[in-house]
């Protein structure tokens, strides 16, 4: 009988130890139905472009044979804060080069790439992400927000994909659509 190597053994025993996830990633919550509606006019793509920059959004990306556009707009959040900043007696001071660890090897000073007083003076900002995919006459709206404190980490994120975001979209949009083939 052969032997087996120990590392092969080992890779084996790992492997089984392998957990599978029970379903793939989805946005949580669903996108409302509102997000997906049919649309007739035949420069979707020009006229959802226009609508997104007069909400004030800026353009990230888009790719016109796909039907895809990017956009996203960031306000500051003023009396934003974390509820969790502080909840075990640290994080709420100011980061000094990277900051400061103790360990059991004794007092250590870690130097980062942050610099001295990074994030102070800095407001925490939300910033809104919307994709936006025109294909075969019918037009999907895609949305999520996500908040980041004043030293620029990431706080809170989610889908929203929202019926009033949606209708409000769908309403101005088919306020925008020009009538009769003749522009506005």
């Amino acid at each position: 009988m052969k032997s087996i190597p120990i590392s092969l053994t080992c890779l084996l025993v790992l492997a089984g130890c392998q957990v599978v996830p029970d379903r793939l990633p989805q946005a949580e919550p669903a996108p409302a139905a509102a997000c997906y509606f049919p649309t007739s006019d035949e420069q979707a793509l020009e006229t959802s472009v226009e609508l997104l920059t007069e909400w004030g959004f800026s353009l990230d990306s888009t790719d016109t044979a796909l039907g895809l556009v990017s956009a996203s707009r960031e306000r500051e959040l003023h009396g934003y804060y974390d509820r969790y900043d502080n909840a075990y007696g640290y994080g709420s001071g100011m980061r000094l080069f990277g900051g400061l660890g103790i360990g059991s090897g004794g007092v250590g000073l870690g130097v980062g790439g942050v610099g001295f007083g990074g994030g102070v003076g800095q407001q925490p900002v939300e910033v809104e992400r919307v994709s936006l995919l025109v294909n075969d006459a019918h037009i999907r709206i895609s949305r999520d927000i996500r908040r980041f404190d004043q030293w620029g980490d990431l706080r809170e994120s989610y889908s929203a994909s929202n019926d009033d975001f949606c209708q409000r979209f769908q309403t101005d949009f088919a306020q925008a659509v020009p009538t009769n083939g003749s522009p506005l």
